[in-house]
This record gives C-alpha cells, structure tokens and sequence, in this order.
C-alpha cells in the first residue's frame, strides 16, 4: 500500500457538493484531494429535475431562507456557466376552484420575483391561455396562468466541470475510488483509498475530512469511520420519464396535483418532454433505484390532467430515478422535508476535524461550498478569500446570452458541422469545443462515427479530460445522446471504449 502527502482536505463524494466543495478549497489555497465511489454525477446529481430554481415551493413551507439563497444564485450560476444553464420561462396554469387560489399564487411569485436580487431574468406576467400558444396543448379548462422566470442546468455536466476546474487548479480527483477506511492518527486522518477497477490501495493522510457522500453520507459514517446509530439523512426517491415531445412552445410548465404535490413538464432535448418528479420515502439501496410502477403511473396521470392528449406508460422512452439525501428534519411527508443543507463539524480536542454534508440542492451547491469553507477555515485556519461567484466554469468564458453567438463562431470555423451539431457541442462543451475539434476540416478527419454525431475525436476527449470510462459515462452523463443512439450503436461504443482504452495491468 502506498502512502501519499500530507493534504488539507480530503473530501469523500464527487456529487455536486463534494466538487463544489473540491473546486472552491483549491482555489483558495488548500491543497485539496477528492475520492469518488463511482462515476461523477452517478448518483443524485445526475437525477434531479435540472432546474437552477428558487423553489416556489418551498415557500409554502416558509424556508424562506432557502429560497432567497436560490434566487440570488441564478444569475451567478447562469453567468459562471452560460454553455451549459440558460433561462427558462415556466408557465403555470390554474382554473377556478384549483389547488391553490390565484391571490396566492400571485403573492408567491410576487415573493419570487422582489427577494433574490433578479436583475436580468424576467419578471411574472399573467397569461390568457385562450389565446396564448401555450394553452394550446392543455385542456381548455385551463383558462389564465403565470409564468415566470428560473433557469435549466445540465446537472452531470456541472458536477464534472467543477471536478476538471478543481483538477485544473490542482486537486487530486480519485474517480472510482472507494473510502475503504479512515481513522484518526494524532492529528491527522489516515485515509484508505481502494480503485474499484483493481489495483493497489493507497493512503492519503489530510488535515481535514469532508463527508459529502450524499445518499452514502450515514452509510460512510458507518462503515469507513465504524460509527453506530446513524441516522441524518432522510432519503427521498424522485422519479422522472422521458416521452416523444408533447408540445413545440419552448416554455416550461409547472402542474399543480389535487395531492398538492407538483410536477413539471419541460422541453428537454429538443425533441423530448421531461416530465417530473415524485416524492416518495425511500429505504432500500440507493444503488438500487429505479422508477416504480406507481411512479410511472401517478406521472403519467398528473401530466394526463393537464394535457389534452393523455401521457401513456407507452410513450416513454427513458425514465431515471435518484435518492436526495434531505437533512432529516422530523418532517411527516417526503414533500415536505426540508430542501435546505445542514454543515456539521466533528473533532477530537480541535484535533482531524470531520465536517459531514447533509442535503443541499444543484441551486445552492456554489453558497454551500462557501459555508463549508467557512467551518474549514474554523477549523484548520483560512488561507485565501472566496472567488467562485464571478467564475467561470470550464468553456463557460463568453456572456450570459452568447449561446448563438458562440454557435454562429463554431460554424464559421468548422462549416462543416451542421446547426445541430454545433449547438450540441456549445450547449456541452462551450468554448472547449475546438479542443477536440482541433484542425478538422471535415466529419471524416474526427474519425469514427458511432451513431447520431458522436465521433471518435469527442469520445476521446471525454475520456482523456473529463473521467469517462464506458459508454454509459458518455451517453448519460457527459452527454444525452443515449436517447439518440440504437442499442447495437451503444454496444459498439462500449466495445470501443473497453478495447482502447482498457486500465493498465
């Protein structure tokens, strides 16, 4: 077993928060290492709704807090990451004798609108849907609505751009890599690390350690620190399905359940409906979600209420399910357990201290690695100031709105790639888009084509600087074109990625 240097922090979990958290340190100074489980994003953070929101919702719930911190994150998220967030309008439809009544509704998004500093998004408006293109494909008991402003996140794509930043600053990023062990030595933590594709163990020895396991957070404690009776976390299923597009209007939608429950239905893809989520307690596994029969069911019956064409089980073509791990709170219902994280620090005499993560949303990940670095700081001393909020992310580097501007640069450039393509490429890698592309001057000289406009010379990017190792990595995670891809093409990427790029004997 090999041993290496002495780290200030070493963080368990490569979610959104623990490369939050990674990200943020380094920049700072720390010397930082990070070990993740599995893949980036395999876990909650690829499973979410995909919505930089302030969480309407909440407010129902007075965590007025959180929403507030929301709301004033994004424009800072969608200005550190133009490529990959972007706004959306979401349209809220109601009828007399609804759910909720409209005064109220109003006076939320009244809240929404004057409470997080919103400069560039647009403020709430009332819709006639008579007469607006998106009552068009609602029932037409559905005769007035709100819509307002949040924002749209490719969620795995954020956590392993913060993961490569983080690397690119000079963290030591451990992806499949488990926490086999972590103990106490004086005033340090010995850490045992254990490569899942095989390989040696290695021991890490950091001043510091951040339990931002996620799901795994109390399982973590449990096993990798033999702490018994464990219970922080309250884990939430969310389920979400995927069918043919339902409606051409660009606009979201935000559907209120006679259980006072909501869903959303948002363009997803350019050709596809996401349709989401549920909130249900779950117990099992959280390596072993997968979306119920119930779920299924209860979504395609919410979205049937609204839409005048019903969503049948039959029309799905992709469904995903996640754990949240929410700050167990004492909380009746799922839906109402709290959204807000929790940061709490252990040590032993002021010696290794031990900061655990419990919940946090895409959101507010950027403000919870503040506040981690805050109890850092307490802990083991400050070096420098936080810097994150007027960042960019990896190919973030052109203003908020320069989406089709940078789409418009990419074709001049490369004019053989087609408007679809190049907005694919900017909407996944912005600015970093020409590294792979280099001096082609034609599809044939990025090599093989594997299905859709997934080529040899992207696949190798990913693999080379963003972790990727099997084609579910590339096809779920750093991209979506699984949706795009045949089985037999997804089976011959798959054989291509484990024949080229096989680990090391």
């Amino acid at each position: 077993m090999s041993e290496q240097g002495v780290f200030d922090i070493f963080v368990i979990g490569g979610g959104i928060n623990g490369c939050g958290i990674a990200r943020d340190a380094v920049g700072r100074g720390y010397k930082v290492a990070l070990a993740e489980m599995k893949d980036f994003a395999s876990g909650t953070s690829s499973a979410a709704t995909k919505l930089i929101h302030g969480g309407l919702r909440y407010l129902e719930h007075y965590e007025f807090r959180l929403v507030r911190e929301s709301l004033m994150e994004r424009e800072v998220l969608w200005a550190m990451a133009p490529h990959i967030i972007w706004p959306m309008r979401f349209v809220l439809p109601f009828h007399k004798g609804g759910i909720r009544p409209a005064w109220l509704i109003r006076l939320g998004l009244f809240l929404y609108d004057h409470i997080g500093g919103r400069k560039k998004l647009p403020a709430t408006r009332t819709l006639d849907m008579r007469r607006d293109p998106a009552g068009r494909p609602l029932k037409p008991l559905f005769t007035k609505a709100f819509e307002y402003s949040d924002g749209w996140v490719d969620d795995a794509r954020m956590v392993v751009l913060n993961a490569r930043d983080a690397a690119d600053r000079g963290a030591l990023i451990l992806n499949r890599s488990r926490v086999v062990s972590a103990r106490r030595e004086d005033d340090h933590w010995v850490v045992t690390v254990q490569p899942v594709e095989g390989g040696a163990t290695s021991s890490y020895r950091a001043r510091m350690l951040v339990n931002a396991a996620g799901p795994w957070v109390d399982q973590v404690l449990s096993n990798a620190f033999g702490v018994n009776q464990v219970h922080n976390v309250r884990l939430v299923q969310g389920s979400h399905i995927v069918v043919r597009k339902k409606f051409a209007d660009p606009r979201a939608y935000f559907f209120q359940n006679p259980d006072g429950r909501i869903i959303f239905a948002i363009p997803y893809e350019d050709d596809f409906t996401l349709i989401g989520t549920t909130d249900c307690d779950y117990n099992g596994d959280p390596r072993d979600i997968r979306i119920s029969k119930e779920e299924t069911d209860y979504l395609c019956a919410a979205a049937s209420e609204y839409f005048a064409e019903a969503v049948r089980p039959e029309d799905i073509v992709w469904t995903y399910s996640g754990v949240r791990p929410l700050f167990d709170d004492g909380a009746s219902k799922a839906q109402e357990a709290t959204r807000d994280y929790v940061l709490k620090v252990e040590d032993r005499d002021g010696k290794a201290p031990l900061l655990n993560i419990f919940g946090g949303k895409l959101t507010t990940y950027r403000r919870l690695g503040e506040h981690a670095l805050e109890k850092i700081e307490g802990a083991i001393g400050a070096k420098g100031k936080p810097w994150t909020a007027g960042s960019k992310l990896p190919g973030g580097d052109f203003p908020e709105t320069g989406q089709p501007e940078e789409v418009r640069q990419l074709r001049i450039r490369y004019p053989f790639l087609s408007e679809r393509h190049a907005r694919r490429l900017v909407r996944t890698y912005g600015t970093r888009s020409t590294a792979f592309l280099g001096a082609a001057n034609s599809m044939e000289d990025l090599g093989r084509l594997f299905g859709w406009d997934l080529t040899e010379a992207e696949v190798r990017f990913l693999v080379e600087t963003e972790w990727a190792r099997s084609a579910e990595d590339v096809l779920w995670r750093r991209t979506k074109l699984g949706l795009r891809l045949s089985a037999d093409e997804a089976a011959g990427l798959d054989a291509y990625m484990r024949e080229t790029f096989r680990p090391a004997a």
